[in-house]
């Protein structure tokens, strides 16, 4: 199973601002993965438009071929305006490019800290290189991504946690990195897990009043989660089996939404779909269990509430409700994959038609292209194929 780029960032605001001066944007397409952190100078509303400003021009640019490096880096540090008093610029960035062909990484940093690069846990140091452009010095590393590598981008404010009041000069790169390999033979490796950790611990060394804003981007190699979620009859019955057969020869987690979905693959396992009502709330039909099948849940109001409970989490699995039903169910499924792939049968069940629709237009086929619209705009993997 191929590997996956799992990216996870996350950021503490300075105590007293609302907003946060660093911003983190990443985007995967099919000739490259683009990863940026920006760290806007001082704090509140004027760093976080700056930051903001930096992190769109060098994704949108270093995602069109046919603009040099060069021309690129030109463009935002003569975008930024230079602080009158610091005579700096008033946003660094580190910017993260991976070709997922083969993994090759190409980093640029300017005025960050380093980025920490890990091999089977193991700190590496990267081979620096620098160079002046518009009287700016711009370093540049390279390397590969492998099975098991992790790569991570800090601002400042993870660098200096601490500084002035649980340590006397901040946390410091080094801590850093020993914080993180001690991670690795300790945790479970998920770029989460690995972001999450190293916040708490800044959060910590602050005491819980942020000096500054804090910011972690992560990168970890590992296996790829799928999952293929089959929804609704096909349209063709004497097809049934041939796409119950597709689901069950998938290689990843099996979902299954939906009473007569299930049905059709309880007939062709010779089992008869059973019921946990352990699951089942005022809202929400109870889930079932079939062999081989990792979820068995209702259909249209499943994926309905569903939708509803990863718009309002934002698509942050630590903010899913902890109660037990289909639809959380089925939400965490989609969190936890990196690549979902939907079955969608067209088949219409005349009960959940609106009568005001035409016919070939089904509540199911609309509630699932919503859902994969605003998952594919939270930047995950997501196909359909009607059936």
């Amino acid at each position: 199973m191929e590997n996956f780029l799992d990216i996870y960032n996350f950021s503490l605001n300075k105590k007293g601002e609302e907003l946060c001066g660093d911003q983190v944007k990443f985007r995967k397409a099919e000739n490259k993965t683009i990863i940026v952190l920006s760290d806007g100078l001082g704090s509140g509303v004027k760093a976080n438009i700056l930051a903001t400003l930096t992190t769109e021009i060098l994704i949108n640019m270093l995602n069109t071929d046919d603009v040099s490096l060069e021309d690129v880096i030109e463009t935002v540090i003569g975008t930024l305006p230079i602080c009158q008093v610091r005579k700096i610029a008033y946003a660094t960035f580190t910017v993260i490019s991976i070709n997922p062909k083969n993994n090759n990484f190409l980093v640029i940093n300017f005025d960050n800290p380093p980025v920490l690069y890990f091999k089977k846990g193991k700190l590496v140091q990267l081979q620096n290189k620098t160079e002046k452009i518009l009287d700016k010095k711009i370093t540049f590393s390279e390397g590969k991504l492998e099975k098991g590598d992790f790569l991570g981008a800090i601002s400042d404010g993870v660098l200096y946690a601490g500084l002035g009041v649980s340590l006397n000069f901040g946390w410091g790169w080094d801590n850093i990195a020993k914080h993180i390999e001690s991670l690795f033979i300790n945790h479970t490796h998920t770029a989460r897990n690995i972001v999450q950790n190293v916040i708490k611990k800044t959060h910590n060394l602050y005491g819980g009043k942020i000096g500054d804003d804090a910011s972690f981007v992560g990168i970890y190699v590992r296996k790829k989660n799928p999952v293929m979620i089959f929804t609704g009859p096909p349209l063709d019955e004497n097809r049934d089996f041939e796409y119950v057969e597709k689901l069950l020869n998938f290689r990843g987690r099996r979902v299954v939404c939906g009473g007569t979905t299930g049905n059709i693959v309880a007939s062709f396992l010779g089992e008869t779909i059973e019921m946990d009502i352990t699951t089942m709330t005022k809202e929400m039909p109870p889930i079932g269990k079939l062999s081989g099948i990792d979820l068995v849940t209702e259909g249209i109001l499943t994926i309905s509430k569903c939708t509803e409970i990863l718009k309002k989490s934002n698509c942050d699995i630590g903010r899913l409700p902890s109660g037990k039903n289909g639809a959380v169910m089925l939400a965490e499924e989609i969190l936890e994959a990196d690549s979902i792939l939907f079955l969608v049968g067209q088949k219409i069940n005349e009960f959940y038609q609106n009568p005001l629709l035409p016919k070939n237009i089904s509540i199911r086929r609309n509630l699932i292209e919503d859902l994969v619209q605003y998952l594919r705009e939270k930047q995950k993997e997501v196909t359909i194929e009607y059936c």
